[in-house]
C-alpha cells in the first residue's frame, strides 16, 4: 500500500505513578492508573506503527525512566521521531506539537486515551486529511479524539479552546470553521480518563490488546 503524505502525531505522557492519570487513579491507585495509562499507550502506538503514513511522530512530556513499562514504551518509538512537549498550558502544549511535527504534509494528531483505535480508522481519516483543510474527531465525553490540519497555523485556534470541559469538542469546531477552516468530523470514539470510562473503552478492544489485560488486572 503506498503511504498517506499524513504524518501521525501521538501526544503522549510518559505513565509515571502519581502524574499519569490521576483522576483514574483517585479511584484504582497511582500504580494501576499507570499500568493501564501505558498499556493504552502501547497499543495507540502499534496501531500507528501499522498505519501507512509517511511520517510518526510523538510529542512526549515527562519521563519514561520512572514510567510503568517504561523501557517497552521505549522500544515501540523505533520508527517514531520523539520530540518533547513545550508550552505553558496543555492547549499550548497541542498546538506547539503540530508546529514542531510538521515538515510539510498535513499533520493527524491522536492523544493516548482511545487504545481502541486501529490502523484503518487512522488510514480512514489519513486519506480525509489529504482531501481537507481539517478533520475532527468528538469524544463521547464531548471533547475530542482526532484532529488533522493540513498546515500546522490552523492548529494555532487551540490556543483559545479551553481544554478537558464537555463544550471543548464543540469549541474546537467553532474555533477552527471561526478562522475560516473547511472542517470534515469524522466517527466518535469513547475516552478514558475516570474509572467510569474503562469499560466502555474496554468493550470496544481487542480481547487480547494490553488495554484489556491491563483493566482485567
Amino acid at each position: 500500500m503506498t503511504a498517506l503524505a499524513v504524518t501521525m502525531l501521538v501526544v503522549a505522557k510518559a505513565p509515571v505513578p502519581g502524574l499519569a492519570k490521576t483522576r483514574l487513579a483517585a479511584s484504582i491507585g497511582d500504580i494501576a492508573a499507570a499500568d493501564i495509562a501505558a498499556a493504552a499507550l502501547l497499543d495507540t502506538l502499534d496501531a500507528v506503527a501499522s498505519a501507512p503514513v509517511e511520517r510518526r511522530v510523538v510529542a512526549l512530556t515527562g519521563d519514561l525512566s520512572r514510567a510503568r513499562r517504561g523501557d517497552e514504551i521505549s522500544c515501540h518509538f523505533k520508527g517514531f521521531t520523539v520530540i518533547p512537549q513545550r508550552g505553558a498550558n496543555f492547549a499550548d502544549r497541542l498546538a506547539n506539537a503540530h508546529a514542531d511535527a510538521s515538515t510539510g504534509p498535513p499533520v493527524l494528531q491522536i492523544g493516548m486515551d482511545t487504545p481502541q483505535v486501529t490502523a484503518d480508522l487512522l488510514t480512514a481519516c489519513g486519506h480525509e486529511l489529504t482531501r481537507a483543510e481539517a478533520v475532527l474527531g468528538f469524544a463521547e465525553d464531548g471533547g475530542w479524539w482526532v484532529l488533522g490540519v493540513s498546515r500546522p497555523s490552523m492548529a494555532d485556534c487551540l490556543r483559545t479552546v479551553p481544554m478537558s470541559r464537555p463544550d471543548t469538542g464543540a469549541l474546537t469546531l467553532a474555533a477552527l470553521r471561526g478562522n475560516g477552516i473547511s472542517v470534515v468530523v469524522v466517527d466518535e470514539l469513547a475516552d478514558f480518563d475516570t474509572v467510569h470510562d474503562i469499560e466502555t473503552v474496554r468493550r470496544k478492544c481487542l480481547p487480547g490488546s494490553r488495554f484489556a489485560k491491563a483493566v482485567g488486572a
